[in-house]
């Protein structure tokens, strides 16, 4: 995800004065109605973050999303910018994640029905990504974490992480060439394509 920016000031519809949420540092999933409707958000940790994605970060996320098609398990398909629901202080909505079909019309989605979660970083969501989100997703058994980096200059670097035993993540790989695995089915992401794409982009904005 990318960067968190200020919450909006948040207005008491009767009164049209500031809400006492405006002040609130530790939210909770009953705060997030006082939210306006149109409004994207996730909840890490208590934490309200309001992400406001690149046009790069999305058609990155969308990329992925198509590559995690081909050999889906029956009964499951990946989705974009989805929010999971976990407990009363996280709701994350990580940039794709691959869901259960029970769930088609429903959000947020329980935790326990991601089969695969990806992230696709920013310069600023590092350690959102690499720690806060990496402990929530670990601590609800999400098997396969995955985090897609275009922020190196010498190409975009997936990394796997795979729960363990202990019920932490271990680095299964991580890799600027394509990556195939077979778990939690089998899968194959171009990310060389991912590198030419995001170069792409680059190029065509710093001749703007």
């Amino acid at each position: 995800m990318t960067a968190a920016l200020e919450k909006p000031r948040l207005l008491d519809p009767r009164t049209l004065e500031p809400s006492v949420l405006d002040e609130k540092q530790d939210w909770t999933v009953d705060d997030l109605a006082s939210l306006p409707e149109d409004l994207r958000y996730e909840l890490i940790d208590g934490r309200l973050i309001l992400p406001s994605p690149t046009p790069i970060h999305q058609l990155l996320a969308v990329e992925v999303m198509l590559m995690l098609r081909p050999r889906c398990p029956a009964g499951y398909f990946p989705v974009i910018d989805l929010s999971l629901e976990v407990d009363r202080r996280n709701e994350p909505r990580p940039d794709v994640v691959v869901v259960h079909k029970a769930y088609a019309a429903r959000t947020p989605v329980p935790v326990d029905g991601a089969l695969l979660v990806v992230e696709v970083v920013s310069p600023t969501s590092h350690f959102r990504d690499l720690h806060a989100k990496w402990t929530v997703y670990a601590s609800n058994e999400v098997t396969t974490y995955v985090v897609v980096d275009p922020t190196f200059k010498g190409g975009v670097v997936l990394t796997e992480f795979r729960l363990s035993d202990n019920g932490r993540y271990d680095t299964v790989t991580s890799t600027n060439k394509v990556f195939t695995t077979d778990v939690p089915y089998p899968i194959t992401i171009d990310v060389p394509a991912l590198t030419a794409l995001r170069d792409e982009y680059s190029e065509a904005q710093q001749g703007a």
